[in-house]
C-alpha cells in the first residue's frame, strides 16, 4: 500500500487530493512540525531532506509534492494522466510554472494575511496584493475560452496549480482575474477537493 508521510496542513495536502482523485487505497502518516521542522525520525531516514510530504511506493520513495502527483499520474493513468506528449509536456509547464512563478508570491501574501496577527501592515499587505497581479495576469490569460490547463479535461496539471492555490481561495481580489476564478471554482468544487479541504481546515 502506498504510504504518505505528512499532515494535511502541509503541502502532503496536493497528495492526498491526488490520492483521493485516483481511489487509491494508502496509508497516511501524520508527521508534522516542530518549530517549523520535521523532526520524525522515521522521515529523517527516508528523504535526506527531511521535509513532508514523502511518498514510500513499495520501496520507490519520493519527495517533492507536485512531483509525486506527477509519477502517481504516470503509474496509476487514468483521466487525470496525459493522453500524448504535447499534454504531458502541459502537465510538467504547468507544475515548474506552479513552483517557480505563483507559488513564491502567493506564499508571501499568505504568511502576511494568515501568518501575522491583526491588523496586518496595510503597505506590506499591498505590496503582497500587487505581487500577485503579475502572474494571475498570465494564468488568467492563459485560461481564457479554455476550462482547464492541459486537455479538454481536469488533469493533474489543474490539481497541482489547484492546490498551489489553496489559499487564493480567500484571495480577496481573485474576483478581478474571472478566467482564473472560473477555473478556481470548477477544480474546488470536485468531490476530492472538497474532501481534502475539510481535512486541512479540520
Amino acid at each position: 500500500m502506498l504510504k504518505l508521510y505528512g499532515i494535511a496542513q502541509s503541502r502532503a495536502f496536493r497528495n492526498l487530493w491526488m490520492l483521493e482523485e485516483l481511489g487509491l487505497p494508502y496509508e497516511q502518516v501524520q508527521v508534522g512540525f516542530e518549530q517549523r521542522k520535521v523532526v520524525d525520525p522515521q522521515v529523517h531516514a527516508i528523504n535526506p531532506n527531511r521535509k513532508v510530504p514523502t511518498l514510500d511506493d513499495n520501496g520507490t520513495i519520493l519527495f517533492e509534492s507536485l512531483a509525486i502527483n506527477l509519477y502517481l499520474a504516470e503509474k496509476h493513468g487514468g483521466p487525470l494522466k496525459w493522453a500524448n506528449a504535447a499534454e504531458a509536456g502541459r502537465c510538467y509547464q504547468w507544475a515548474l510554472w506552479a513552483a517557480t512563478e505563483i507559488e513564491p508570491p502567493s506564499q508571501v501574501w499568505g504568511s502576511i494575511k494568515f501568518g501575522t496577527p491583526a491588523p496586518h501592515d496595510p503597505k506590506a499587505l499591498a505590496a503582497a496584493v500587487a505581487g500577485m497581479h503579475a502572474p494571475l495576469s498570465i494564468l488568467d490569460g492563459a485560461r481564457t475560452g479554455k476550462h482547464y490547463l492541459a486537455a479538454d479535461r481536469f488533469t493533474v496539471a489543474d490539481l497541482n496549480l489547484a492546490s498551489v492555490l489553496y489559499r487564493l481561495i480567500f484571495f480577496e481580489d481573485l474576483h478581478k482575474y474571472s478566467q482564473v476564478k472560473a477555473w478556481m471554482d470548477r477544480c474546488w468544487n470536485r468531490a476530492a477537493a472538497q474532501k481534502c479541504r475539510k481535512m486541512r481546515e479540520a
